[in-house]
């Protein structure tokens, strides 16, 4: 299956050493090596970096670490091609506009049958791949819009009694594990996952939360470091298996979490 990542931080900061340790998963030290992703925000707008290669080999890993990209939120995921071809299209994450800002979605899973139940209220959206994650995210998106049509941003609230519906939805298609934002607020939806025994099952999603106050860089830990330049930084994680010898926590099947400026709301 594939492998999720996603960070929501009070100020911008750097994720490269989790980003080299989950990237030696795509295709080094794992099986995921059918395409990779990640999308930095800045604002209503994210710089998105998607290429269906092996991400353990690809020239962009230095390119975003020397380039110390940064962002209040970042998503990344690595590919195995479950359904649709390796190609650029079906490479996650996906996006779309709505509202005047970029929507930015990961899944990880298998959605059986999607196509009958969502593939026709997907509004204005369309799939430009194969997969059954970007069919599913334009479903998604099809639900939110009257709220980001609405004179003002929705309330976190509503947007989360509309995806957590959705998220209902999903998971009785299959494993339906995903990250997604709008720029303001990340969601992540933990569901099942194929775990290294071979069976499938909860965890999803692991979470971890780390905040300092103290160093203007950021903070430093076994195999993760946030670079920051702000002297207090509040940053939550969300990877598919823990990428450090901290303690992650598990996210129970069914749950979101509701992150904003590094804070869960």
């Amino acid at each position: 299956m594939c492998e999720l990542f996603a960070m929501s931080a009070r100020e911008p900061a750097t994720v490269n050493i989790s980003l080299e340790e989950f990237a030696a998963h795509g295709g080094l030290r794992g099986p995921h090596g059918d395409g990779w992703g990640i999308a930095f925000y800045d604002g209503r707008a994210a710089h998105l970096i998607r290429e269906p290669e092996p991400a353990s080999y690809s020239d962009w890993i230095p390119f975003v670490e020397h380039h110390h990209l940064r962002g209040r939120i970042v998503i990344s995921h690595i590919r195995r091609a479950s359904r649709g071809a390796v190609n650029l299209a079906n490479t996650h994450p996906f996006s779309r506009e709505l509202g005047g800002r970029l929507h930015v979605f990961a899944h990880n899973g298998m959605l059986e049958n999607i196509d009958a139940s969502h593939g026709k209220a997907l509004g204005r959206f369309r799939p430009i791949g194969d997969t059954d994650s970007e069919l599913a995210f334009c479903a998604l998106l099809a639900r939110l819009t009257p709220l980001w049509l609405a004179p003002s941003p929705p309330s976190s609230a509503d947007r989360l009694t509309v995806i957590s519906a959705f998220a209902r939805e999903l998971r009785a298609l299959g494993p339906a594990n995903f990250l997604y934002s709008d720029g303001d607020l990340l969601f992540a939806h933990a569901d099942r996952r194929k775990q290294r025994d071979g069976t499938l099952r909860p965890p999803g999603l692991y979470q971890l939360a780390r905040s300092c106050s103290t160093h203007p860089h950021g903070f430093d830990a076994p195999g993760l470091k946030v670079a920051s330049t702000a002297t207090t930084q509040q940053v939550t994680l969300f990877a598919s298996v823990p990428l450090t010898a901290e303690d992650w926590t598990p996210l129970e099947q069914g749950k979101i979490v509701t992150v904003q400026a590094g804070t869960v709301i």
